[in-house]
């Protein structure tokens, strides 16, 4: 598959009908590792979560967070407890039939952090070259700290991001996109090109 192939299909999927095959997820894992990273700290481990007892736990604190502090551009708190029940519940059940790869740094430092996103992204294209789907799936405050807790992690080391992946089992609906280059400017804000 094309580069700009994968770019333009690539979209989050949620649900699937079986995980991702272990060569696959070695190949999406490695596709991360050749990542640029800031003076070349490559900062990236992973863990391949397996174990339906662990993989239920990080779907469970998933769910807790999207019931108790959903972001602030779906509406937050002000979400009917309903709305957030459902939601909760979909994100949740996204655990089920995926391969569940744990994105981690081992710094805390901001340009560790930054390299994180360029693996991350690495993998989610080398996920759609597969013919796979993925999703991003984020954590934060305590409930970051209590998934980073269950995977063992030392303090050292952070969270960045749960990519859920396999078979896709939705056909996802078009993305609606801002228009082609209305985000882009000349030399300063504001200067339309």
């Amino acid at each position: 598959m094309d580069l700009y192939e994968a770019i333009e299909k690539r979209r989050s999927i949620r649900k699937f009908r079986r995980p991702a095959t272990e060569e696959q997820l070695k190949r999406i894992i490695i596709a991360g590792t050749r990542a640029p990273s800031g003076v070349n700290m490559q900062p990236w481990e992973f863990i391949v979560v397996d174990d339906p007892k662990i993989k239920d736990q990080v779907a469970e604190i998933k769910y807790q967070l999207a019931l108790t502090n959903p972001p602030p551009e779906i509406g937050g708190l002000s979400q009917p407890l309903s709305e957030r029940e459902k939601r909760a519940s979909w994100q949740k059940s996204g655990f089920q039939k995926a391969s569940v790869i744990c994105q981690v740094s081992n710094r805390r430092h901001w340009a560790a952090l930054g390299s994180m996103w360029l693996c991350i992204e690495n993998m989610y294209l080398a996920a759609v070259a597969e013919g796979l789907g993925g999703w991003f799936c984020s954590f934060w405050g305590e409930h970051l700290s209590q998934a980073e807790r269950l995977l063992g992690l030392p303090r050292s080391h952070k969270l960045i991001n749960v990519m859920l992946c396999g078979v896709p089992a939705e056909e996802p609906l078009p993305k609606e996109m801002r228009p082609e280059f209305s985000w882009l400017h000349r030399n300063r804000y504001g200067t339309r090109v």
